[in-house]
């Protein structure tokens, strides 16, 4: 019974997961370091994840195991004052919010639900869970969230984890589809969070 709907949601998501081949992914090793953008942040994935080079950012990357409508961790590192969390879309109808450098811990969840949802064009995001966390030796906030696209019933549950160093943003969350990827991939999601060094 499971395998069948793995089969059906995997079918389902195929048109809107984008191919290796026209997003142009490359091999992120597992056990290996691998760093952040053009930044000194790096990370060290226990095993293989594919890495989107179509990414336009110098301090961003998005890295997923089986196309990022079922896997999709992004990790910001050192994202300075002034910048948004994603590239914007729609800046007249639904600009993003800009990072402030006195951005506090616990603001944080907050800001990524307000970048996602304006991103996304979505009302349908709940912030679950809060936490106080530590991402390479910094005080960070970790915390949990759901959400679903407009117009589609299926529920994607996400965890994350960020901090402020020196005004700037460092971030790494992740989410998939709350039946099966999610639980699969937060262990794994959470090893590379404790492996973050910046």
């Amino acid at each position: 019974m499971m395998r069948g709907l793995l089969l059906v949601l995997a079918a389902a998501l195929a048109t809107l997961t984008p191919s290796p081949a026209l997003a142009e992914w490359e091999l992120v090793e597992g056990g290996k370091p691998f760093a952040i953008g053009e930044t000194s942040m790096r990370i060290t994935p226990v095993s293989n994840w594919n890495r989107w080079k179509d990414n336009a950012s110098d301090h961003s990357e998005n890295l997923s195991r089986d196309g990022i409508m079922l896997n999709d961790l992004y990790i910001v590192a050192g994202m300075p004052s002034g910048d948004t969390l994603y590239g914007e879309t729609d800046p007249d109808e639904r600009p993003l919010p800009r990072l402030s450098a006195t951005l506090d811990l616990v603001e944080i969840p907050e800001f990524y639900e307000s970048s996602t949802r304006l991103a996304l064009n979505t009302p349908v995001f709940a912030i679950t869970s809060t936490e106080p966390a530590t991402m390479s030796g910094h005080p960070a906030i970790k915390f949990t969230f759901e959400y679903a696209f407009a117009d589609s019933p299926l529920k994607r549950r996400g965890v994350a984890m960020g901090t402020m160093v020196d005004g700037k943003l460092y971030l790494i969350a992740f989410d998939g589809p709350a039946t099966y990827f999610f639980d699969r991939d937060r262990a794994e999601v959470e090893a590379i969070m404790a492996s973050a060094a910046f």
